[in-house]
């Protein structure tokens, strides 16, 4: 017997709810455009760090961890739309979610198209975990928008971990980046001139892959891409009062991070 798609609250609020999901910190980074674009959302984080990093579990194990695991978050905030703010888990988990439940979803993959049509060199490097490198999505984004460019995948398998390890105020030497982000720099008569930030996490470090890198490229990071599509998914503004500040829930219970981290990072009060 199929099973039965949950419903989500569709009634109209002043402040709509937006639920923002990651394996772990790096979608604070998706987080913190969507409040610009729609501060009269009320949003709530949620990372599943009880699960992080989402690249050393299989396919199979993403797909079975988050499913359930978003249809429980829905029955809990009523979200009238869900951002999906992990390359990784876009990738393979958005058709199970959508075939599941109502609500609409937002997710995130590798920036390849713009990322192509703004390259000057054709020299693109597609930076994220090697789960998100190595998939068939992106393989089919390179053949639909790669515009002739010649694109690197890189997969970064210790970067999120550094990411998260940075932001935490831990110490992370320069050298343990830079040996992450050197595949993406090819010299020669056409050196690379364009990064795609495949992982929500790397720009997490972007000063540092800044300061590091070779050579200045640009770097593309998706989350004003991701906030603007969320808004308008949400449609026009019904108050223009700022909502409440946006709230965070970790799956391992660790409530200490939101006030040690994340309200440093927003420069605000925030709520566990």
């Amino acid at each position: 017997m199929a099973k039965p798609r949950r419903r989500y609250n569709r009634s109209v609020s002043d402040h709509p709810a937006i639920l923002v999901f990651d394996s772990g910190l790096g979608g604070l980074t998706v987080l913190r455009e969507i409040v610009k674009a729609r501060p009269d959302a009320a949003c709530a984080y949620v990372a599943d760090d009880a699960f992080f990093p989402y690249g050393h579990h299989t396919e199979d194990e993403i797909i079975g961890r988050v499913v359930p695991l978003i249809g429980e978050l829905i029955a809990q905030h009523a979200p009238r739309l869900v951002v999906i703010a992990c390359n990784t888990a876009s990738t393979l988990v958005m058709t199970h979610l959508r075939a599941s439940y109502t609500v609409p979803f937002v997710g995130t993959v590798p920036a390849i198209k713009p990322a192509c049509a703004s390259s000057k060199t054709k020299r693109v490097s597609v930076l994220g975990t090697k789960g998100t490198v190595k998939r068939e999505y992106t393989q089919r984004l390179i053949a639909d928008f790669g515009q002739g460019c010649d694109v690197s995948l890189v997969g970064a398998a210790d970067l999120p971990s550094l990411a998260e390890a940075a932001l935490r105020g831990e110490p992370v030497g320069d050298d343990a980046i830079a040996a992450e982000i050197a595949p993406c720099f090819h010299d020669g008569d056409m050196r690379t001139d364009t990064v795609v930030l495949a992982c929500t996490h790397f720009p997490l470090l972007l000063d540092r892959l800044i300061a590091l890198a070779p050579w200045p490229v640009n770097w593309i990071d998706p989350a004003p891409a991701i906030a603007r599509r969320s808004a308008e998914l949400l449609g026009p503004a019904a108050s223009a009062t700022a909502a409440p500040q946006p709230t965070f829930q970790f799956t391992s219970g660790r409530p200490a991070l939101a006030h040690d981290i994340l309200a440093p990072f927003f420069g605000m009060h925030v709520s566990a």
